[in-house]
């Protein structure tokens, strides 16, 4: 796994996840990801709309517009079916993925 494929795969779980909360718009969703990790992670706009886009490509997430509570127009996303399957199987993935890095990382020279 290149590094670009681990930060694909990484924020691609981050908005499935954000997004298992209900619909969000964009900066909602950047809000949850920086309030959930103590403010340790923040995604770039660059980054968050095109991987949005990638997600709603796949069909695991839908849009539309809608208002904001400041009555400003905005696009709303939300998990199908699919995508909520989707997270599910990357977090399962992930927290496998975890345990054996902290067992790795936790090994000591016999």
């Amino acid at each position: 796994m290149t590094q670009v494929d681990l930060l694909q795969g990484t924020l691609d779980l981050l908005l499935l996840k954000a997004l298992s909360w209900g619909p969000m718009h964009g900066y909602e969703i950047n809000r949850w990801i920086r309030d959930t990790t103590g403010e340790a992670l923040s995604v770039e706009e660059g980054a968050l709309y095109p991987a949005l886009h990638r997600l709603e490509a796949r069909g695991w997430v839908a849009s539309e517009w809608g208002l904001t509570e400041q009555n400003r127009r905005a696009k709303y996303y939300q998990l199908t079916k699919a995508g909520k399957e989707q997270c599910r199987r990357q977090a399962s993935t992930w927290t496998r993925y975890v345990g054996v890095m902290a067992r790795v990382l936790e090994a000591r020279r016999g």
